[in-house]
């Protein structure tokens, strides 16, 4: 049996996430987008900074993603940063929906692409770190990055 080739385009990635949040659990949804936002996407212009998504009558909604408005666009200028739909399975909104309002997780978007033409986001369910524990990531980075570098230099 043959496997589908997924065809995957990243537009922006969400790296400060790692840096903020214990990131748990991710899975992919797809956005409401209209035809000027995603000829926008396609050329790169998204910033997922401060963005999050967050459930509303049974629905989950992606804020703050912001998506700089198409110079050709013949259709009037929408607010880049409006909220948008996310596209998921019942079950799995019922599921996420429970996990955030239990556990006091957040939902973050980590990365957004293009697979097979459409555009989808890669959600991570998150705990946000406290200061201490980003300076102990700081630390560790620093300390595997100096190893590294001895022994390169040792060789």
């Amino acid at each position: 049996m043959a496997s589908k080739s997924e065809n995957i385009k990243i537009i922006c990635q969400n790296r400060k996430a790692q840096h903020d949040y214990h990131l748990q659990e991710t899975l992919e949804a797809g956005l409401v987008l209209t035809g000027p936002e995603v000829k926008s996407l396609r050329l790169g212009r998204a910033n997922l900074k401060d963005s999050y998504a967050q459930p509303k009558a049974g629905e989950l909604f992606l804020h703050h993603l912001h998506i700089s408005p198409y110079e050709n666009s013949p259709l009037p200028e929408q607010n880049p940063t409006r909220t948008r739909k996310l596209l998921l399975h019942k079950h799995e909104i019922k599921r996420l929906i429970g996990k955030i309002q239990e556990k006091g997780l957040t939902l973050i978007p980590v990365k957004l692409y293009f697979k097979d033409g459409r555009g989808k986001v890669e959600l991570a369910l998150a705990k946000g770190k406290k200061l201490y524990d980003k300076r102990e990531a700081i630390r560790k980075k620093d300390l595997k990055r100096e190893a590294d570098r001895a022994r390169r230099e040792k060789n």
